[in-house]
């Protein structure tokens, strides 16, 4: 279930930074600004804000299987429909098309706890809830690897939109064969629960409403820090990857290519760290310690690759983008398991669907104003901007209580 889940979520994700990491050329065939471009990445945050609740309600009623079918079965449509764009006055199908995976990751992006929740055993789950982030991690590593190897900026728009179809027919076969698999393989939930906590909640079996455990998150002092938190250093993440082709471009002329390995540095860092750390996590149940060092050195990860740029020393951005990487997505895996577990019983697609909600508009926010400072300024201050909402986050982390982690307790009890 676990890798079935991961792979959807890698195919996902293989389509967000597919137009911004080539930015420049595919404004060019499309004769559109960049703004428009970043929004190709921009409206799958903006489409998860209102979309969320409804998706987690879908998938707390009809269960995982439900949300996984419906899930690909739209990226597939979405991905397809991409053919249809490949004339350069179909830009905004392009869109079309984009909103239609972005409303995709709905039954994907806040599943990896639940998953985990409902399969694993408590000494597994923060391991496994990482292994399935794991899977969005080497999806948007794709997504910054592939399209600048097979779309070459040229001046022959032919060449350019054969390429792009090669890149389109690529990315909608792979989820298509994944359907067939998700359909015959993967199930609702386990013959018997995992564990304790799991059990409690299939006795409760969701008797409290929807609506109420969404006023409870809301009114969890934990959690609200936490989720600000969490929407910090996603959508700080956001930006840097929509806006990483523009800023490297700025100090380095021919560098397209090298915007996406560095791009691919920082997802290949992300996805180690999601992996040590969820295991870290499943050994010490050290929550919050975690937290806060996790935090800490993303922030200096994103100092590092701030001044490595402003400086032109190509090496060291792509040293500080694999350390960013580690600890600013590695912190991914560790926000969902403790907001699971500063929420219990609450369903865990419920809590991280909020947090991914807080993210996306934080990213949303994030893209425009700092894509704003590249254009009428340059690299420094937007990274900088990007470093002080990263230090923030780490401030809102420091009143987090470390004790009041229940789902362990209900497993001990």
């Amino acid at each position: 279930m676990l890798a079935l889940f991961s792979l959807a979520s890698m195919c996902n994700a293989t389509h967000w930074i597919q137009y911004s990491i080539i930015a420049h050329i595919v404004a060019k065939y499309y004769n559109v600004s960049l703004l428009l471009i970043n929004w190709t990445s921009m409206i799958f945050m903006a489409v998860y804000i209102p979309l969320v609740f409804p998706a987690t309600w879908l998938i707390e009623r009809w269960g995982l299987r439900f949300a996984m079918i419906t899930g690909t079965v739209m990226l597939c449509v979405g991905a397809w429909l991409k053919l249809v764009t490949l004339e350069p006055s179909m830009f905004y199908v392009a869109l079309g098309c984009q909103l239609i995976i972005g409303s995709a990751q709905m039954f994907t992006l806040s599943v990896p706890s639940r998953l985990a929740a409902l399969w694993f055993g408590h000494n597994e789950v923060s391991t496994a809830c990482a292994i399935g982030v794991f899977g969005n991690q080497v999806g948007i590593a794709l997504s910054f690897l592939i399209p600048p190897e097979v779309v070459h900026d040229s001046n022959d728009m032919e060449k350019i939109k054969s390429q792009l179809m090669h890149l389109y027919i690529a990315l909608a076969a792979a989820p298509t064969i994944l359907l067939i698999f998700i359909i015959i393989f993967f199930e609702a939930k386990p013959a018997k629960p995992p564990s304790v906590s799991q059990a409690n909640i299939n006795e409760k079996d969701l008797k409290k409403g929807y609506l109420e455990s969404m006023k409870e998150l809301l009114f969890n002092k934990d959690y609200m820090l936490l989720t600000l938190s969490y929407g910090a250093n996603v959508g700080v993440f956001y930006a840097y990857s929509t806006l990483l082709n523009q800023l490297i471009l700025i100090k380095f002329e021919d560098g397209q290519e090298d915007a996406g390995q560095i791009g691919l540095s920082l997802i290949v860092g992300g996805m180690f760290g999601a992996i040590f750390w969820g295991y870290i996590l499943d050994k010490t149940h050290k929550y919050k310690a975690t937290t806060l060092g996790v935090y800490s050195v993303a922030l200096i990860g994103m100092l590092g690759f701030t001044f490595s740029l402003h400086y032109h020393s190509l090496h060291l951005v792509y040293i500080s983008s694999a350390f960013l990487g580690v600890f600013m997505n590695g912190y991914l895996p560790i926000a969902y398991e403790f907001a699971a577990e500063l929420t219990y019983p609450i369903a865990e697609s419920t809590s991280s669907g909020v947090l991914n909600a807080v993210g996306e508009l934080v990213g949303v926010t994030l893209v425009q104003c700092a894509g704003m400072l590249l254009d009428n300024f340059s690299d420094l201050p937007t990274n900088i901007m990007l470093s002080i909402i990263l230090g923030l986050g780490f401030v809102l982390c420091l009143p987090i209580s470390g004790n009041r982690l229940l789902r362990l307790a209900a497993c001990e009890n």
